[in-house]
């Protein structure tokens, strides 16, 4: 059964879509996290269920990592996505709190070639987890925040949070 919540955040309301999981803490494990106007962002289907109660746990993270408490989220979620994009967000999983890194370095961390950045972009731009998996901690080779399907004013307001100069970034 698909489930979902929304949550009021620095960054405007999240969307929580999540699956009933007998492992996950909680009992619900994390398939999309977006906000409106995004790119690919997710919208309430028929048949999905609102249960806030469900996504308790992974809101709290979520709240404690906007209050700058939580630096590294232990939310299951689920991956779905080719081989080579679950490659490249496994490398921005890798990508610790408050530090940012570059497309052409996560090609590098997965192997692929450097022409491959364009690819690693694509791939990065298709990640259904906002926030959790790290995406905003990408940035281009000159130091520009470029390329962030919520959009750079979020993806600043991330860096932000964590610490990152967004313009030094």
């Amino acid at each position: 059964m698909t489930l979902y919540t929304t949550l009021d955040s620095p960054l405007g309301e999240l969307l929580l879509v999540g699956e009933e999981s007998a492992t996950a803490p909680g009992g619900t494990v994390l398939a999309s996290l977006s906000l409106p106007g995004q790119k690919g962002a997710a919208t309430v289907q028929d048949g999905w269920t609102s249960d806030p109660d469900a996504f308790a746990a992974i809101v709290q993270q979520l709240r404690a990592y906007f209050d700058g408490t939580l630096t590294r989220f232990s939310i299951e979620f689920l991956t779905r996505g080719t081989d080579f994009q679950q490659r490249v967000w496994k490398a921005l999983e890798a990508v610790p709190y408050g530090t940012t890194t570059t497309y052409g370095r996560i090609a590098a961390d997965i192997g692929a070639a450097r022409g491959a950045v364009r690819a690693v972009g694509t791939a990065i731009g298709a990640n259904p987890l906002l926030i959790v998996r790290p995406c905003h901690r990408v940035i281009a080779s000159d130091g520009s925040l470029s390329g962030y399907a919520a959009g750079p004013a979020r993806k600043r307001t991330l860096l932000g949070v964590e610490g990152v100069a967004p313009d030094a970034a």
